[in-house]
């Protein structure tokens, strides 16, 4: 007995990833063809620039930070070029091999200080937003009135009483010890400050880098300078020694 085959629905779904957001279009065959992919950073609200498929995360005024790139290699440069054969020689080759150790470190920090999230705080969704909005009963005013948010907000952790502010931006309550980069325009997790020498804020997922990068680099200052002097009266008693 011939049967026929039953109608396929016409069908759509919404898949969301962790970093993208694609539609696909079910039209009965058993190969879903994408029709449309939009990832996160490609509708970034701030003033952030992405780059590398949206991996690398900066501010859009990065002048600075490749001046200061070009800061740390250019003394690095000299000091390898100059100081460090003469050390290797009448020294130590260990100095040398330290300084390029320290030199590593440092710009592996910075650059994983500048191209990190520092802990941005998504912003609100329209629907997010007006809830937000409706929290606070204004009395005697009349049915649909615009009520504009709180400034504050009072919350309860582990007994004792927070006070959350109010982003008019970012349109949400943000967390304690955060705060509204006005450079960035975002709103960032245990703010700390906006550093333009290394091209990004300072904030929760970034601030150990940063710590680890102002160490280390003072460290490299140090050494260079603490070379550098060495290299000078060692060359000025082998000068009067040759006389």
């Amino acid at each position: 007995m011939d049967t026929a085959p039953l109608p396929v629905k016409e069908s759509s779904y919404v898949a969301v990833a962790t970093d993208r957001v694609s539609e696909y279009s079910d039209t009965g065959s058993t190969k879903k063809m994408p029709k449309k992919m939009i990832r996160k950073w490609e509708v970034f609200p701030g003033r952030n620039k992405f780059c590398c498929n949206g991996r690398i995360m900066m501010a859009r005024q990065t002048g600075i930070f490749y001046f200061t790139c070009i800061l740390i290699v250019v003394t690095s440069g000299l000091f390898f070029g100059f100081d460090c054969p003469y050390l290797a020689k009448n020294v130590t080759p260990a100095i040398p091999a330290f300084g390029i150790a320290l030199f590593i470190f440092v710009m592996s920090t910075l650059f994983r200080t500048s191209f990190s999230d520092p802990g941005v705080i998504p912003r609100a969704s329209p629907d997010e937003a007006a809830d937000i909005e409706k929290q606070i009963e204004v009395p005697n005013s009349t049915p649909g009135t615009y009520r504009p948010p709180p400034r504050t907000k009072e919350v309860v952790i582990k007994g004792q009483v927070v006070k959350l502010k109010y982003c008019f931006t970012c349109k949400i309550f943000r967390p304690p010890r955060a705060s509204h980069c006005s450079l960035c325009d975002n709103c960032v997790e245990r703010f700390d400050h906006h550093c333009p020498w290394v091209g990004n804020c300072v904030g929760r997922r970034n601030y150990r880098y940063f710590y680890l990068f102002i160490l280390s680099l003072s460290i490299l200052c140090i050494y260079i300078f603490a070379c550098v002097l060495t290299h000078l009266i060692l060359r000025k008693y082998s000068t009067v020694l040759n006389k």
